[in-house]
């Protein structure tokens, strides 16, 4: 069974754009993961077997559908394998920190077999605006309840 991310945790970017990655974290990620564009404006890090499991689901998409080739290129394109160094730390390159709006405070939360990694105020942005309630209420669509 593959590793379950939960849980909220404030880093900070260096100016080598290095981030340390919670602890917490760390050791269900394994010695590399990847880390690709995400929604809502964060990005997505993957162990590799949860990623690879994506691909795949990717993959059985119809490609005669303009908006799943979209997708496919957007995540596809702007993913890159990362490795945690000896302190801690994963690089996060130029064009996914722009495209995410990552600076100085940066916050990573697990959502169950990925973790999302969210520029500060973009992520209290977007919790500021959930209503639990809801989102709830959507879920009966699918079967579950409280």
């Amino acid at each position: 069974m593959s590793a379950l991310f939960a849980g909220k945790y404030n880093h900070t970017l260096d100016s080598k754009s290095r981030v340390i990655v919670p602890a917490k974290f760390k050791k269900n990620l394994g010695d590399t993961f990847e880390l690709s564009l995400g929604l809502d404006g964060c990005l997505y890090i993957f162990p590799n077997e949860r990623w690879e499991m994506f691909v795949e689901e990717l993959d059985s998409l119809p490609a005669t559908s303009k908006n799943v080739r979209a997708l496919k290129r957007a995540f596809l394109a702007n993913a890159t394998e990362c490795e945690i160094d000896k302190q801690g730390r994963i690089v996060i390159p130029a064009d996914l920190r722009a495209k995410a709006g990552l600076n100085k405070e940066l916050v990573f939360v697990g959502v169950g077999h990925k973790i999302e990694l969210w520029a500060k105020e973009r992520f209290d942005e977007a919790d500021e605006n959930l209503s639990i309630e809801e989102m709830a209420e959507d879920l009966t669509e699918y079967g579950i309840s409280f």
